[in-house]
């Protein structure tokens, strides 16, 4: 009965922590910039030049790695860029981005597609999140695979283009047990 106690405690504990992590990156969103849109034509929502740039960055990815373009998509990233991966050790600065995309550029065509992203923007940082499926289909043919998932980008404005100076993508999460299960 103990242990039973503990471990709910322990659970409850770490609930609490999670929560209090999802918060804090949730105020550092808001600090980062609030999502940045400007009338445009016709009344309509547009967005503010910051959040433009890092969605033609978005648009320029997806062109490149949709292309097998390797330099393109690692043009994408800024010189001290970090990138996480699913299942892929952390690759920071080009050469090790240029070295995680390459594995998974050799012998594949990539199809991304994204949904519900969203932009938040302030002067020269932007960040995108949203989800993710990733489709890839084997140049020997076979059948494609797909992934799915979640993603949170920064990008920075350098001269007149965006970088990324974080990327990272996280598959979906296996289904377990009912967190409320315990309560």
């Amino acid at each position: 009965m103990n242990a039973l106690l503990h471990g709910r405690i322990a659970l409850s504990a770490a609930a609490l922590l999670r929560r209090r992590v999802a918060l804090i990156a949730a105020a550092a969103l808001l600090a980062l910039g609030t999502v940045a849109l400007a009338a445009g034509p016709k009344g309509v929502a547009a967005p503010a030049p910051a959040a433009q740039g890092a969605q033609a960055l978005d648009a320029a990815f997806k062109k490149a790695l949709e292309a097998g373009d390797l330099e393109a998509v690692v043009a994408c990233y800024a010189d001290d860029a970090v990138l996480w991966l699913p299942e892929a050790p952390e690759a920071r600065g080009r050469d090790a981005i240029r070295r995680a995309y390459f594995s998974m550029l050799s012998g594949m065509k990539l199809k991304l597609e994204r949904n519900g992203t969203a932009y938040a923007a302030s002067g020269d940082v932007s960040s995108t999140w949203g989800r993710y499926r990733l489709t890839l289909i084997p140049n020997a043919g076979g059948q494609p695979v797909a992934l799915t998932g979640r993603f949170t980008a920064v990008a920075r404005k350098v001269g007149k283009g965006w970088v990324y100076v974080a990327d990272h993508a996280s598959a979906d999460p296996v289904p377990g047990p009912d967190p409320g299960a315990f309560h």
